[in-house]
């Protein structure tokens, strides 16, 4: 959980020097992907209009923090947003808030939505409503011919704080 505050917090200081397309966008960490080939990461943010409210346009994005060089940020390629990586966010403008699909097969939506000060991903766990913080990919191979052992889901409990989890083998 060290690590993952840490990591956290490094990517709140990186979010605020990214480049976004539009005027007065702020981003909010939601969570990240790492995966077993390497310390790379993929990390997903929402992004905040002038006005405090998700921006409709985009509400949600994801970008590589290459962990395993020197730190860079790197927008995804077409073939890892359309394959691996990507995702499809709809916008609800009555309740500000998105509904995530992600192309990887995790089960179900996740939920972007203002809790308390800050937007979080909210998604079930263990039976209970969870803001995702963590998605751990372990997978073998290289390119195409990537099989996916397992994929493991870390949240915690929105109620109680708890960490809460689940497993999915493909």
């Amino acid at each position: 959980m060290k690590r993952i505050t840490s990591i956290l917090l490094a990517l709140t200081l990186i979010g605020a020097s990214l480049p976004i397309q539009g005027a007065q966008l702020e981003q909010q960490s939601l969570f990240l992907i790492e995966r077993s080939k390497n310390a790379n990461i993929i990390q997903y943010d929402a992004q905040i209009g002038a006005d405090g409210k998700l921006y409709k346009k985009k509400p949600v994005i994801g970008y590589w923090i290459r962990l395993a060089e020197q730190g860079q940020v790197k927008q995804l390629t077409w073939v890892q947003r359309t394959f691996a990586f990507g995702f499809k966010a709809k916008y609800h403008k009555a309740s500000d808030s998105a509904t995530v699909d992600m192309v990887a097969d995790i089960g179900q939506s996740i939920t972007v939505k203002r809790v308390g000060e800050k937007y979080m991903a909210v998604i079930e766990l263990e039976g209970q409503a969870s803001q995702l913080v963590k998605i751990y990919i372990q997978a073998e191979g290289k390119g195409m011919s990537v099989k996916v052992e397992y994929v493991e889901i870390f949240g915690l409990d929105l109620n109680t704080g708890k960490q809460t989890y689940a497993r999915i083998i493909p």
